[in-house]
């Protein structure tokens, strides 16, 4: 009777269980569906290439321009110049934590690592109004600091908690076999953390930085108050931006309902989604390659 009571419930929590994995693709594809529909309101009255490759966002003017190409390129460049400050630095930081710091240092280090995650992106916003974009304008002889490297350097810090904890968490993984048979050979620490430790962990921290990538690309507060918000084409990083997150907060709120500019909006949504769904399977496409490669 116990044994058949049990087998009962085993089979109810697996219905529970599949019928939450299914709730959440179900969110995920009505998300997806909601951006489409509003998105064709819009492409009824924009050709889909002209808003793509158009080098104007100005829908207020007399004449609406509704070329997202420079929030793209915006998004893009700040985004890819927070990786490159985050991905040497986080998992630096990891590798650090997980092989040479002592117990006493890890227990400091990781709690407040955690913790820098914890801060509201408001006040990280506000840090670079205040700090960090008077020290570029000092820097490079700008009027201001309100520009992408501003917002790169911020989204770094923010981007660095994810990286580093899951990059952490993969390294700590690495059977202590692979290190003993490293050390057997003769190999050092540092020869044996380039190369049989990272490469070990390498799909755990290709993760880590495809979650800091999508942490960096979905921010909004930050990048609003630190960017500069000028819908032109950057040239360089410290040209000030406009990304696409920073443009749909700014306007979903001021834009008259049902108009071709409130259809923009999702149309780029859309476009945002559909950036953070490319990296997030090409991140997925290397962590099984590597995963592969392991299992060979």
């Amino acid at each position: 009777m116990k044994y058949r009571a049990r087998l009962s419930l085993d089979v109810f929590f697996k219905y529970v269980f599949k019928a939450t994995g299914f709730l959440v693709l179900a969110l995920l594809g009505g998300i997806l569906a909601m951006l489409v529909y509003n998105s064709f309101s819009f492409f009824m009255d924009v050709r889909p290439l002209d808003f793509i490759t158009g080098m104007e966002w100005n829908p207020t003017a007399k004449n609406p321009q509704y070329g997202m190409l420079p929030l793209i390129l915006s998004t893009t460049i700040v985004t890819f110049g927070a990786m490159v400050i985050a991905i040497p630095l986080g998992i630096g930081t990891a590798a650090f934590i997980a092989e040479y710091a002592s117990p006493r240092l890890k227990n400091i280090l990781k709690p407040t690592i955690e913790m820098l995650a914890a801060i509201p992106s408001v006040v990280i916003g506000f840090l670079g109004i205040v700090v960090v974009s008077p020290g570029i304008a000092s820097l490079a002889d700008l009027s201001n600091g309100l520009n992408a490297l501003n917002g790169a350097i911020l989204l770094a810090v923010m981007a660095l908690p994810t990286i580093i904890t899951v990059a952490e968490d993969a390294i700590h993984a690495v059977p202590k076999t692979y290190k003993e048979a490293s050390y057997g050979v003769g190999a050092t620490k540092w020869q044996t953390l380039r190369k049989v430790i990272i490469p070990a962990a390498a799909p755990g921290i290709i993760a880590a930085v495809m979650l800091g990538v999508g942490r960096a690309i979905g921010e909004t507060m930050t990048v609003l108050m630190a960017t500069g918000n000028a819908a032109i084409m950057p040239s360089s990083m410290f040209d000030s931006v406009k990304t696409m997150t920073a443009t749909i907060a700014i306007e979903m709120g001021e834009v008259p309902y049902q108009t071709t500019h409130y259809f923009a909006l999702y149309a780029i949504a859309t476009v945002l989604f559909i950036m953070t769904l490319a990296a997030n399977m090409l991140g997925e496409y290397f962590i099984n390659r590597f995963r592969k490669y392991h299992a060979a």
